[in-house]
C-alpha cells in the first residue's frame, strides 16, 4: 500500500470490500493509494457525510473519553498540562465530584457518530470502540440507539495503570475541629481511601450492524460479518493482553494505543483487503496497523499537530512494507 495525502478535507468514497473509484477520487482528493487521511472533524460537513453508504467494512476507533479533559473539545496542549502536573489522566472531573452531565454528553456525542458509522458500514460490519470503564455503559447504550448489535465486552489488559485513591487526612485537617478530635477521626479511616482501585484495563466495544440474512448469506454479498479467533497459540479470549507503549518517548501523544493490540483486532474481527474506518485517527496507530495487515485505510483527525504526526507515521509503515521488513 501506499499513503495518500488527502488535498482536502474529505470525499466521497467508493471503497466496499478495497474498491476506491476512480471517477471520485479524481474529483477531490490525489489519489495516491489505499490509506486516505483527512485533516476534518468526522462530524463537520467535510468528515462522515462525504462516505458512500456501506463502504466501509470495519471501525476501529478510540473516541474522545469524556473524563477530565478529554471531550469534544479537548485541547492536547491543555492535557499534557494537566498530566504534567498530576502525573496522570484525570477519570473524574476536579475534586471527584461526578457530574451526571458528563456521561449524558458522551452518549449524545457517540449517538450522533455511531449514526453515520451505522451508514457507512457494509452489513455485518463491526465497531470496536475503546472507553474508559466508568463510562462503557453510556458508549454501549448510544451505539445500540443507534441501531446496532452490542455483540461482546473485550478487555484491554495493560497493567500498567496508576493509583489514584487518596486519604482523607488532609480534607480532616482542614475541618474546625479540635486536634483531638481530627486525629481520632483520622484514626477511623486508617487505611480508607476513596473509591477508585488501580485501573489494568480498558474496555472495548463490540458492536455490529445487523447482518443481511444469515451469517453465510452476509457473508456471500458483503465477505463481512464472521470473526477469525484461531491462532498458532490458541483461540483468543475477550482479554487482550499488551503492554502500555512508551508512547511519550516515542510517540508524541498522550493515549496511544498498543500497535499490537490493534493488529490483533484487525486480525480477528476482518480480512486483508477489507477497508478500515476510524474517525478518531489521533497519531496514526490503527492506520499503522493497517498497513502492517494489509487493510485498507480511511482516518479523520481534527488536530493538526496529531493529522501531521499520523501521517508521518503511516508513511513511514508504508516504507517498511516496500522494501519489505517486519514492523517495528
Amino acid at each position: 500500500m501506499a499513503l495518500e495525502e488527502a488535498t482536502v478535507k474529505a470525499q466521497q468514497s467508493e471503497v466496499a470490500a478495497g474498491t476506491v473509484s476512480d471517477e471520485e477520487e479524481g474529483k477531490k482528493a490525489k489519489p495516491l493509494g489505499t490509506c486516505r487521511l483527512y485533516h476534518a472533524d468526522c462530524l463537520g460537513l467535510e468528515g462522515l457525510k462525504n462516505l458512500a453508504d456501506a463502504s466501509v467494512n470495519l471501525v476501529l476507533t478510540d473516541p474522545p473519553y469524556f473524563i477530565d479533559g478529554m471531550d469534544d473539545a479537548w485541547s492536547p496542549e491543555k492535557l499534557k498540562q494537566k498530566v504534567e502536573k498530576a502525573g496522570a489522566i484525570g477519570g473524574l472531573p476536579v475534586g471527584m465530584k461526578f457530574d451526571p452531565r458528563q456521561g449524558r454528553r458522551l452518549e449524545a456525542f457517540i449517538y450522533e457518530v455511531a449514526t453515520e458509522l451505522l451508514r457507512v458500514l457494509v452489513a455485518g460490519g463491526f465497531l470496536l470502540a475503546c472507553m474508559q470503564p466508568r463510562l462503557y455503559h453510556r458508549m454501549a447504550t448510544a451505539v445500540e440507539n443507534a441501531g446496532f448489535e452490542v455483540r461482546d465486552l473485550l478487555m484491554w489488559e495493560h497493567g500498567g495503570g496508576q493509583g489514584k485513591a487518596f486519604t482523607m487526612n488532609h480534607f480532616v485537617e482542614k475541618m474546625d475541629l479540635t486536634r483531638e478530635e481530627k486525629d481520632a477521626l483520622i484514626a477511623s479511616m486508617v487505611g480508607g481511601k476513596t473509591p477508585q482501585l488501580r485501573p489494568i484495563f480498558e474496555s472495548i466495544l463490540v458492536a455490529q450492524k445487523p447482518k443481511e440474512g444469515t451469517f453465510v448469506e452476509n457473508w456471500k454479498k458483503w465477505r463481512t460479518g464472521l470473526i477469525w479467533p484461531d491462532f498458532a497459540e490458541g483461540q483468543q479470549t475477550t482479554i487482550f493482553r499488551y503492554a502500555k507503549p512508551n508512547s511519550r518517548k516515542k510517540v508524541d501523544h498522550l493515549t496511544v494505543k498498543p500497535g499490537g493490540l490493534m493488529e490483533r483486532l484487525l486480525r480477528v474481527f476482518s480480512i486483508e483487503g477489507h477497508t478500515v474506518l476510524d474517525p478518531f485517527m489521533g497519531s496514526g496507530t490503527t492506520g499503522v496497523a493497517c498497513v502492517n495487515t494489509h487493510r485498507n485505510f480511511i482516518g479523520f483527525e481534527i488536530n493538526e499537530k496529531y493529522f501531521d504526526l499520523a501521517k508521518k507515521r503511516i508513511a513511514e509503515a508504508e516504507a517498511q512494507q516496500e522494501l519489505g521488513e517486519s514492523p517495528k
